[in-house]
């Protein structure tokens, strides 16, 4: 067995992890309760041949932890082909660290997008492109209520519209870079 599927094979599930949230566990599962699961992303993730994994890297307090695993999880269970598990940040530093924003940040969270035979093909994190981009550049200026204040009014317009195309993109890359025995476990 690989590190990265003792990781995945050590990790929670969605409800595992809201159920392990003494703070943020009933805003979790709230949020996976108001999840949007766009059709044609759910269609072009179960056009792909095999089986992924996905392991996360998490903290509960985490804004964009708390915005985007939720729309993940619906994600995933819907999908058929993707497998989610989650691992803290904070219990896992090696992980992390191999994980890095920018090379220097621990920012969750970080999709690692694992084959069947659990070695990593890709990952992604820790917020979508046109977030980030607002983050960096017309909120950076805000003070850091304010600003999370705008992270979490841009996630509710959003329902993780832009985090799950990125994914789902990122999976039609490893997919099509891959032979069909290295995705399906042949």
């Amino acid at each position: 067995m690989n590190t990265l599927q003792s990781y995945f094979d050590s990790g929670l599930s969605f409800a595992g992890m809201a159920a392990a949230s003494a703070e943020h566990g009933t805003l979790l599962v709230a949020q996976r309760e108001r999840a949007v699961v766009p059709d044609d992303l759910l269609a072009r993730t179960q056009a792909l041949t095999g089986q992924f994994h996905l392991l996360a890297i998490s903290e509960d307090w985490c804004i964009d932890s708390q915005s985007i695993l939720p729309v993940i999880a619906e994600f995933a269970d819907r999908a058929g082909n993707l497998d989610l598990r989650i691992v803290g940040r904070d219990a896992n530093p090696e992980l992390i660290d191999a994980h890095l924003t920018n090379g220097t940040a621990r920012s969750v969270p970080v999709i690692i997008v694992l084959d069947a035979d659990y070695l990593e093909q890709a990952w992604w994190g820790p917020r979508p492109a046109p977030l980030q981009q607002r983050v960096s550049a017309e909120w950076k200026a805000l003070e850091k209520p304010e600003r999370n204040k705008e992270i979490r009014r841009w996630y509710a317009i959003d329902k993780g519209r832009a985090s799950l195309t990125e994914l789902v993109q990122l999976l039609e890359q490893v997919a099509a870079r891959q032979p069909e025995s290295a995705i399906a476990g042949s």
